[in-house]
């Protein structure tokens, strides 16, 4: 079968995927946000193209005048004791690595305060600081220092102003402030920065305060995933990042803050900084501060999950070009699904402002004021269609709990098999041009080098069986595979998608 008959409903979510992988943040916590009855004044912001040169005090001069502003951040929360193995073998691989733990308490399951480091910088005189959510999300405490370590200079409580998930961004205000006059940090414009450009790190890595490092900008809109299915474009750098460095500034060669270091890639070990780290540009969190100062940040929502279109598909989806955004999945009871939008179709036009692509979609309707109404058109069967909903508030919270909900049979089906699965919708069937009456479970997504992988079995394959069992859905499939203990083989009937036939093939249960 020819690869215009594979579904772009799955074809989308390979992109989606595949950043998520090896992803390491800095620390994180839960308050619930803060309002506070002052207004914060926007910091400035220099849009003066980057010019001159670089020379043996540069980078010096930029450390001195930057070094003030830049603030070490120490974090208490309360977890669940964990043992040793737990700590380097299991749980949250942001936690382990970035977390920098020094539990204290006794057994497993006793609760015990842990501490994390990360860095901040200040942005107002009236001590605003910013910092990464992933930093102070959950604490129950906030200290910040300004000396050159912690141990080295007093610290100061500060309370969570506002944070945002979808930034990884975070306002704290001191609660006291030194007797010293706090230094502001200036912003660059970060829609400025472009491939090989100077850039330099000061933050907290290790508990070693005020480390400075220095790099070049190594690419610029890389997707970094900041919640399920939801991306921001970064800053690429190779200026060493480590633990501890989460939330610290990204500065030009003005010493101006072009970013916000948040991630770092980490190979199989998470040994450290391998020459990949991530910043959010200043330009999303600067939009934002009023939001965060506010307490809240406010997003529309109107359920779809998106994807470009595939390329190979733009003429048998009867458009014209890869502009719009493909729908491969539709939240029930959300505004989408209450218009009758449906997997398969594609969004080209929302409100009046046609859709270019999945990310400028997200961008458009997050920006859209929840309860406005909106028209869309779409294109289904080659046919062009204009649905009206009303956009409703996101809750990334509750979005993440059905999300979390609606995929657990796909979850429960990759223990041990490496397998992804989802349910046949009569525009998949359409899509994938399945056999009248076909029922199973459609494979969404297969671990490289996995047992499903070295199986046989393929993305959009359609499972049939399960060892002579017929499956009507991705929950039968999963049940019926959990049934095989480890070590177990499963019998599968599919129909393969790429060939057009049905095939058997047998894999081992890890």
């Amino acid at each position: 079968m020819s690869s215009r008959r594979i579904t772009f409903v799955y074809a989308v979510l390979i992109a989606v995927a595949g950043l998520a992988v090896g992803m390491v943040i800095a620390s994180r916590l839960d308050l619930a946000p803060r309002s506070d009855a002052q207004t914060l004044a926007m910091p400035s912001q220099n849009s003066t193209p980057l010019a001159g040169p670089v020379d043996a005090t540069t980078f010096r001069n930029i450390a001195k005048a930057a070094s003030p502003f830049v603030v070490n951040i120490r974090t208490q929360s309360k977890q669940r004791a964990q043992s040793m193995s737990d700590f380097f073998g299991g749980g949250d691989m942001f936690d382990r690595f970035f977390g920098n733990p020094q539990g204290r308490g006794g057994g497993r399951q006793r609760e015990q305060i842990v501490e994390s480091a990360g860095t901040g910088f200040i942005i107002s005189k009236e001590g605003l600081i910013l910092t990464n959510n992933h930093v102070v999300e959950n604490a129950t405490a906030i200290y910040v220092a300004f000396g050159e370590t912690q141990a080295d200079g007093e610290e100061f409580k500060a309370k969570l102003v506002g944070r945002d998930q979808l930034t990884d961004s975070a306002l704290i205000q001191l609660e006291d402030k030194p007797a010293m006059p706090l230094v502001e940090a200036r912003f660059g414009d970060s829609s400025q920065m472009q491939t090989g450009d100077w850039v330099m790190a000061i933050g907290n890595p290790f508990g070693l305060g005020h480390t400075v490092t220095v790099g070049v900008i190594s690419a610029t809109k890389r997707p970094f995933r900041v919640a399920d299915q939801r991306f921001q474009d970064v800053l690429q750098t190779d200026a060493a990042i480590n633990p501890g460095n989460s939330g610290g500034p990204l500065l030009n060669i003005r010493g101006e803050v072009v970013g916000i270091n948040t991630a770092i890639l980490a190979n199989s070990q998470n040994e450290g900084n391998i020459g990949i780290g991530f910043a959010i540009p200043i330009n999303v969190i600067r939009d934002l501060l009023p939001q965060l100062r506010a307490g809240k940040v406010v997003r529309g929502r109107i359920g779809v999950t998106v994807g470009d279109v595939p390329k190979e598909l733009v003429a048998e989806l009867g458009l014209k070009s890869r502009a719009g955004a493909a729908v491969s999945s539709v939240t029930k009871d959300a505004p989408a699904a209450k218009a009758g939008i449906e997997p398969g179709d594609v969004i080209v036009e929302f409100n009046g402002k046609p859709v270019a692509s999945r990310d400028e979609l997200i961008k458009i309707v997050a920006g859209t004021k929840p309860g406005t109404t909106v028209p869309l058109k779409i294109m289904r069967d080659k046919k062009e269609k204009t649905v009206t909903l009303t956009v409703e508030e996101l809750d990334l919270d509750a979005e993440s709990g059905a999300t979390a909900r609606a995929q657990s049979p796909e979850e429960d089906a990759s223990a041990g098999f490496g397998v992804s699965l989802g349910n046949i919708t009569p525009n998949i069937a359409r899509q994938l041009r399945l056999p009248p009456g076909t029922t199973g479970a459609v494979v969404m997504d297969v671990d490289a080098g996995g047992p499903a992988d070295n199986g046989g079995l393929a993305q959009y394959d359609v499972i049939l069986k399960v060892n002579g069992a017929n499956v009507a859905s991705a929950a039968d499939a999963s049940r019926l595979l959990q049934k095989i203990p480890s070590g177990g083989r499963a019998a599968l009937l599919v129909w393969k998608t790429r060939q057009g036939e049905q095939q058997w093939l047998t894999i081992k249960k890890e």
